[in-house]
């Protein structure tokens, strides 16, 4: 019963912007742990995240190609967070009734994610075949 009547206190209070900025550095925080608890696909692309910092380091590709991987992948969750975010707060509207207008939401949010997954890859290729055409 107690953890209940602090989150209906928390809920009072979201509305309000923390002036203390550890503590809205604690929020932030709290919104990565949970996109990385909760969504599939933010741990999907952390794995290929941590995968292609381990090819670039046996390619020994430059500081300046991992300063363009790191903003790549940055991107990508980026927007896999905001997605998320999307997501709820139609949830949060729509409940569990079906709307057009909440699919269109839910549908370009993903999109966003999967124009930037592409144009990741798109970067890993420019970034990676010169290196592995040299191996052959």
């Amino acid at each position: 019963m107690q953890k209940n009547i602090n989150s209906i206190e928390n809920r009072k209070e979201s509305y309000k912007t923390s002036r203390n900025v550890l503590i809205s550095f604690k929020y932030a925080f709290n919104g990565i742990s949970y996109v990385l608890n909760t969504s599939r696909n933010f741990k999907i692309q952390l794995i290929f995240a941590v995968t292609i910092f381990m090819i670039g380091f046996l390619l020994q590709i430059s500081l300046s190609n991992y300063v363009i991987l790191i903003a790549t992948i940055m991107s990508v969750l980026i927007l896999e967070i905001l997605n998320t975010s999307i997501e709820s707060i139609v949830d949060l509207v729509v409940k569990k009734e079906f709307s057009s207008l909440a699919k269109i939401s839910k549908d370009t949010s993903a999109g966003a994610v999967l124009l930037a997954s592409i144009n990741s890859v798109i970067i890993a290729v420019y970034i990676f075949v010169p290196k592995i055409k040299l191996l052959f």
